[in-house]
């Protein structure tokens, strides 16, 4: 082996973990993954606030839940828009948007995209805010990545939830959606990280606060490659930015379909 070859691979060995965290399909060794997972999350950046927060997490059993019983998803169209009540959501995200349109405007002026699919989120993921979850938001992070069915997935969203706890972003007792969503439209602790905005220039992210949530979701779709003036019905350019947002097709189909009747 030469010299050169001997350097990557030291440099490989020294950006992996002596010990990879094991996942489980139960909560029992949830306690003895914690410092295991800790060693993970020092060495990719976080600090001592973060850390103390992942040790004080519990296994929930509600997250476990309910990511073992997502049956909307599999639901017609037709069944998915009936059941999230559609027509609610599209009146009054036209109310909301004709409130607040010079709001709206400046964030498509901004970022390129719509009222109706900012409002179609809002509406779809928390009702407008009326409910941002009820789940402490690090120990559900850390129960989806402890848990086999997708580690891989949860992994990065742990340790940006970490870090957002380093920077006092938020704390080991944030409360969120099950899956460890955060404010009014439900970003990932990963995603707040990377894409959240300080809509309201008040020095700190915020998305409990509507004007950063709704800056951050605007963002983030630009920053996934969100084309301004373009259309985004599937089979559209935009349609594949949508995707980003969430995986589950019905659910694409139901925000580009009523962002563009709350667009009308």
């Amino acid at each position: 082996m030469n010299l050169q070859s001997v350097l990557v691979t030291l440099a490989i060995l020294a950006a992996t973990p002596a010990l990879a965290a094991p996942c489980s399909d139960t909560g029992g060794q949830f306690e003895a993954w914690k410092p295991v997972m800790a060693d993970e999350a020092r060495a990719a950046g976080v600090g001592e606030r973060g850390i103390a927060a992942l040790m004080t997490t519990g296994y929930s059993k509600a997250t476990i839940s309910a990511d073992r019983n997502q049956k909307s998803f599999k639901y017609s169209l037709d069944k998915f828009l009936q059941v999230r009540g559609a027509d609610a959501i599209v009146s009054q995200g036209r109310s909301r948007l004709k409130k607040n349109r010079g709001f709206y405007d400046a964030l498509e002026a901004q970022y390129g995209v719509p009222p109706g699919v900012l409002l179609a989120i809002h509406g779809m993921e928390t009702g407008f805010g009326g409910f941002m979850g009820d789940t402490n938001v690090v120990s559900a992070i850390a129960t989806l990545t402890y848990d086999c069915r997708r580690t891989d997935y949860f992994r990065p969203h742990l340790i940006g939830a970490l870090m957002l706890v380093d920077r006092g972003s938020i704390s080991s007792k944030t409360v969120g959606a099950k899956h460890g969503e955060l404010g009014h439209t439900q970003f990932l602790p990963g995603n707040a990280l990377k894409y959240g905005v300080d809509g309201n220039g008040d020095g700190a992210v915020d998305l409990t606060n509507l004007t950063d949530a709704m800056a951050s979701t605007a963002n983030y779709l630009r920053q996934k490659g969100w084309q301004p003036g373009v259309g985004y019905q599937e089979g559209e350019p935009n349609f594949a930015v949508i995707k980003e947002w969430n995986a589950a097709k019905v659910y694409q189909q139901a925000i580009a379909l009523m962002g563009a009747r709350i667009d009308g």
